[in-house]
This record gives C-alpha cells, sequence and structure tokens, in this order.
C-alpha cells in the first residue's frame, strides 16, 4: 500500500504542475484570463506592491530553501526519501497557485508595443522562452527532475541511481538555460505595466540569487573541476562561437569524472543529491 500511495503522490504533483504550467503562460501573458498578471488594479498602490512583493519571496523561499541539502535532510526525516522530489514539486505549485490568486495587478504602462511586428516579436520571444525552459528540463532529465522516475523506481523495489555525469548540448554554450527561459518570459511582453515590471525585476533578482546558491553548492562538490566549467561557459548569455580550446576545457574535466552524477540536475535548482552523493564529491 505504501508503494501505491508514494507513487500516486508523485503523480498527483506531476499532474499539477502541467496545470500551474499552462495556467501560468495565459496569467504572464495575459491570454484569455480576466485574472492575469496585469489585469485591472483591485486595491491602491502601496498595499498591492507589498502583497506582491510577499508573494514573489514567498516563492524565492520555497523553491531555493527547500532545494538547499540541509532542509532535505530535515525533511526526509518525516517522509519516504523518494517523495522527497515530489513534495519539492508540489509545493512549488503550491506557491504559484498562490501567486496566481492574490497577485494584485497594479496599473499603469511603462511601455507598449506601437507597430504590430513589435507584438508579434514580443510574443515570439514570451514563448521561445516557454519552449526553452521546457526544453531544458528535458535535456537534463525532465521525469528526474520533477519526481516520477524517483516514486516510479520505489515502486519497482528498485534503488534510486542518478544519471551519469554529463553536459547536454545546450549547456554547453550557456550554464542556466532555464533560467535563460524565464528572463525571457518575464521580459518580452508587448505591454509592459507597473505590475508586470514589478513581476520581471522580483523574479530577475531571484534568478541572479538562486544562481549564487546553486554554484556554491557546485562548487562545493565538485571543486575545481566545476570551476572550470564555470570559467568556460557563460551563465546566462549564451555563447554560441567557441573555440577548440574552450570547447575542450569545457568539457574534459566533466567527461574525466566517472561518478555517476547529473551536474545538470543540480544547475537547475533541482538538488537531485542524496547526502552520500553529495558529500562523496569534489577533488
Amino acid at each position: 500500500m505504501k508503494r501505491w500511495a508514494i507513487l500516486a503522490y508523485g503523480v498527483f504533483s506531476y499532474a499539477l504542475f502541467h496545470a500551474v504550467f499552462l495556467y501560468a503562460v495565459l496569467f504572464i501573458g495575459n491570454l484569455f484570463i480576466s485574472n492575469s498578471l496585469d489585469g485591472e488594479p483591485r486595491m491602491s498602490l502601496l498595499p498591492a506592491i507589498l502583497i506582491n512583493l510577499g508573494l514573489l519571496t514567498a516563492f524565492a523561499i520555497q523553491h531555493s530553501g527547500m532545494a538547499r541539502q540541509p532542509f532535505k535532510d530535515w525533511l526526509t526525516k518525516f517522509i519516504p526519501e523518494s517523495a522527497e522530489r515530489s513534495t519539492f514539486v508540489l509545493m512549488s505549485n503550491v506557491a504559484m497557485i498562490l501567486l496566481f490568486a492574490f497577485w494584485q495587478p497594479l496599473g499603469g504602462s511603462i511601455w507598449m508595443a506601437e507597430s504590430q511586428i513589435m507584438i508579434v516579436g514580443a510574443y515570439a520571444l514570451y514563448f521561445t522562452g516557454w519552449a526553452i525552459v521546457l526544453y531544458a528540463t528535458f535535456a537534463i532529465c525532465h521525469f528526474d527532475l520533477f519526481g516520477l522516475r524517483q516514486v516510479w523506481m520505489q515502486f519497482r523495489g528498485q534503488p534510486y541511481k542518478p544519471h551519469v555525469f554529463r553536459i547536454p548540448a545546450v549547456y554547453k554554450i550557456v550554464r542556466h538555460p532555464l533560467y535563460v527561459g524565464w528572463l525571457m518570459i518575464t521580459w518580452a511582453t508587448p505591454t509592459m505595466t507597473v505590475s508586470h515590471l514589478v513581476f520581471a525585476i522580483g523574479i530577475t533578482g531571484y534568478i541572479l540569487a538562486a544562481i549564487q546558491l546553486e554554484e556554491r553548492d557546485l562548487i562545493r562538490c565538485f571543486g575545481s573541476k566545476y570551476s572550470q566549467y564555470r570559467k568556460s561557459v557563460p551563465m546566462l548569455i549564451p555563447r554560441f562561437f567557441r573555440t577548440a580550446k574552450t570547447v575542450q576545457s569545457a568539457s574534459n574535466p566533466i567527461q574525466s569524472m566517472n561518478t555517476g552524477t547529473n551536474l545538470d540536475s543540480v544547475v537547475l535548482d533541482s538538488g537531485v543529491f542524496s547526502r552520500k552523493q553529495f558529500e562523496s564529491q569534489g577533488d
């Protein structure tokens, strides 16, 4: 019964993610729904700003806090380790749902696209950002990132094994493609309202802070090997043209590590590390 319950829990968290993902596309893009990011203001400016900042802060604390190893160690004292990732996904969904439900539009206009070409271009960048986010999850291991692989392996009675250490194609040109996609999503809009600007600045600030936390963990885990990768591959601005020497310096240290651990999962704030895996890495 326990195996079935954990599997159902993981499937539910994953299914809820899809619903939240779709609603986020509509909410941030102001498409087809009345309760959107740039809807009509419902309260005075100062209280609305404070509420919005509180919602963004709550999401940031949940998303990065639950990905840190000390929290995971604490959490798995109360829940099975195989359900830890699904719990992270579930709580991320809840944080997003709260943001959708209680976000307060602020009104005002910073810029507005004046031509059809500019409007189409803004939406093209917007949907490209979502495509990059989704692609980045599959470039590593989508089902591992969202907890399905963990609950499925426990259901089958198999020990969880992380994927081999690798850098998929997109990670050879930029270290954080998922965050690149999110930056495109938050800033690509035909109409930049005050509400949208607050959201974009908040998400951008979170991304920059989250990268520092993630890369601190990566350097602690992989030492000079990740430091060399960090020097060779840009953080957020893709480098499409590189010399052979640069490619080699980015790839060789990682290819030479037969750790059986997937760096990319950690880069994306997935925190797919058990304590034993974390402590066994390094120089």
